[in-house]
């Protein structure tokens, strides 16, 4: 379930909440959503709001309806907001979020902060055409509402809100990690079954014939190991996954020339460039020992998975170019592909596990990126992409802390 569908699913849930402050406190309460929109109330408790009911002042296009808008939108961008509707009702609002997220707002109040006088019922009943006598008779049967008691309630509603958004947002997780159980146990089946059923092919066919031909069963053996690697690979991202998310991927760091593993990671992925006649070039600094502080496998790791990911998306006759562009306090590599290109909707879900395009498109778990950029962070950097779109091509840049910086 996206961010989205959640918040649209959740408001439902905050119905029977708001209406339970509505009876606790008196006041009048609607929740608007980020557009403006009220989407739940007005609930009405007081014999007063009931009679402001009977107006045009909570209507779609009512003085009350705009007048709660504004403040929704003010507190969606402030933090909260106040106002005196026609100087007399005091109105609140503070926001609503997920996940760090405002999508909304909470308004209450309508009610009198001090006592009221028949002149000011008289001017805010001919504003909203109903009768002055009844709203005065009305407004002097209720206690106001001073501010000491409304900064309580304020205190209340936001208790309430927390611990709404601290649910919604845990079911949020569980829902999460039940559809990444079912992405896993989908994606690892499929994926790890496929290299098991052509090894077990190739070898049932050398057991059903004649082992005496050298050439084929060198062909065959050798076409068995690829998948096994193929195999090896998956298995190695499963544990690497696994202890990325339980925080126990660890690095060892020293002194690391930065030009000699982006060398070794360009040479190991040159013989799949070849055989797939993409061309791939580098722009490296003249210095041979552009020193960093981190692991040198991992490092190796990452500049191997974004290079293979760019060989692999781009077609024959695209290029792959690497370049390095130094600075006094973070070096930046950039991989760059004239390959297919990522969509805008995927951008945000690049870096996830089991990422759909990548598995799909390139085959293994789709689990490359979301290591290389746990990886990234554990050497205190930043990995980002760009896309023009779909046949466009992806940059991947890497941003890592220059020697000084890093071993502070």
């Amino acid at each position: 379930m996206t961010e989205q569908e959640n918040v649209d699913a959740g408001w439902g849930a905050w119905e029977q909440a708001l209406a339970q402050f509505s009876a606790a406190s008196g006041l009048v309460v609607s929740a608007y959503d980020a557009t403006g929109q009220r989407r739940l109330g007005p609930f009405l408790q007081s014999r007063l709001s009931t009679l402001l009911a009977g107006s045009t002042l909570w209507d779609a296009d009512g003085d009350g309806t705009r007048f709660e808008q504004a403040l929704a939108m003010q507190a969606a961008a402030e933090g909260q907001a106040s106002g005196l509707f026609c100087e007399e009702l005091c109105v609140q609002a503070v926001p609503l979020s997920l996940f760090g997220k405002v999508y909304g707002a909470v308004v209450y109040g309508w009610a009198f902060n001090r006592f009221t006088s028949g002149m000011a019922c008289e001017r805010i009943a001919r504003q909203l055409g109903i009768s002055g006598a009844r709203l005065w008779t009305q407004a002097r049967l209720e206690s106001p509402v001073p501010r000491s008691r409304m900064t309580v309630y304020t205190e209340l509603l936001r208790t309430l809100i927390d611990s709404t958004t601290r649910q919604k947002e845990a079911i949020a997780r569980l829902n999460e990690l039940n559809r990444m159980r079912d992405v896993f146990l989908a994606t690892v089946s499929h994926e790890m079954r496929t290299p098991l059923s052509a090894i077990s092919m190739r070898l049932d066919m050398l057991l059903r014939s004649q082992l005496n031909d050298p050439e084929r069963l060198r062909r065959e053996l050798s076409t068995m190991t690829r998948h096994v690697g193929q195999e090896t690979r998956m298995v190695e991202d499963l544990i690497d996954a696994a202890q990325t998310r339980n925080g126990q991927l660890a690095i060892r760091p020293e002194h690391v020339s930065l030009i000699r593993i982006l060398k070794d990671a360009l040479s190991t992925v040159e013989p799949g460039a070849q055989a797939k006649q993409v061309t791939l070039s580098a722009a490296l600094p003249a210095q041979e020992e552009l020193m960093v502080w981190g692991d040198a496998q991992r490092l190796q790791q990452l500049f191997w998975n974004l290079l293979s990911n760019a060989v692999k998306f781009t077609p024959a006759g695209g290029t792959v170019r690497l370049q390095v562009l130094p600075g006094a306090e973070r070096h930046l590599i950039e991989v760059t592909d004239t390959g297919q290109g990522i969509a805008e909707q995927f951008l945000p879900e690049v870096f996830g596990a089991f990422n759909k395009q990548q598995s799909q498109n390139a085959g293994g778990l789709g689990l490359g990126l979301f290591i290389a950029r746990h990886i990234v962070e554990l050497h205190g950097g930043v990995i980002e992409v760009t896309s023009g779109g779909a046949g466009q091509g992806a940059t991947f840049t890497v941003s890592l802390p220059a020697l000084a910086g890093a071993s502070a």
